[in-house]
C-alpha cells in the first residue's frame, strides 16, 4: 500500500511538473510574441511618417471592437474608424521618427498590453520639427494565433490636433 501511494504520488508531482514546465513555456511564447507585435506596431508607424500605411494594416486587427485614441484627440471605434485616421495621419507625410521607451509588458493568455513612452520627432503642418514624448498605452489580442493590435492610446500632441 506504501508502495502504491508513492508511486501515485511520483506521477502526480510528474504530471503536475510537466503541466507546469509546459505552461511557463507557453508563457514565455506568448510574451516573445507581444513583444514582436510592438515592435511591429512602431515599425509600422514609423513607416506611416513617410505616407506608406501598408505595414500599419497589418498590425491591426480589422474587428469592430478595436479603439484608437491617439495624439490628435478623438476616440475611434472599430476597424473602418481606426483605418480612416491612419489613412489621415499617412496623408500628413510627418517624417521623423517615434521610438518606445522604457516598454512594459503585461502579458496573458490571448490579451498583452504594453505600456511605454514614445520618443522621438515629427514635423508639424507648417514643416518646422516637432518634439514627441507622450505616453502611450497598446493592447494586443491573440487572433488565430497571431497578435494584432486591438486599442492604442496616447497622450495629446497640440501640433496635431484639429
Amino acid at each position: 500500500m506504501k508502495k502504491q501511494l508513492i508511486g501515485v504520488a511520483v506521477i502526480v508531482f510528474s504530471v503536475v511538473s510537466m503541466i507546469t514546465g509546459f505552461t511557463a513555456f507557453a508563457a514565455q511564447k506568448d510574451a516573445e510574441g507581444a513583444r514582436a507585435a510592438a515592435d511591429a506596431f512602431y515599425a509600422a508607424l514609423n513607416t506611416m511618417f513617410t505616407g506608406e500605411l501598408e505595414p500599419m494594416k497589418e498590425v491591426w486587427s480589422h474587428k469592430d471592437d478595436v479603439t484608437y485614441m491617439g495624439p490628435a484627440g478623438g476616440f475611434r471605434l472599430g476597424w473602418k474608424q481606426v483605418l480612416a485616421d491612419w489613412e489621415a495621419q499617412a496623408s500628413m507625410k510627418l517624417g521623423g521618427k517615434v521610438e518606445p521607451k522604457e516598454m512594459q509588458l503585461t502579458v496573458g493568455q490571448d490579451i498583452a498590453i504594453v505600456s511605454n513612452y514614445e520618443i522621438g520627432q515629427n514635423v508639424s503642418a507648417d514643416g518646422k520639427p516637432q518634439t514627441v514624448t507622450i505616453r502611450a498605452t497598446n493592447l494586443f489580442r491573440k487572433e488565430k494565433g497571431i497578435w494584432k493590435m486591438i486599442g492604442h492610446h496616447t497622450d495629446i500632441l497640440p501640433f496635431l490636433q484639429k
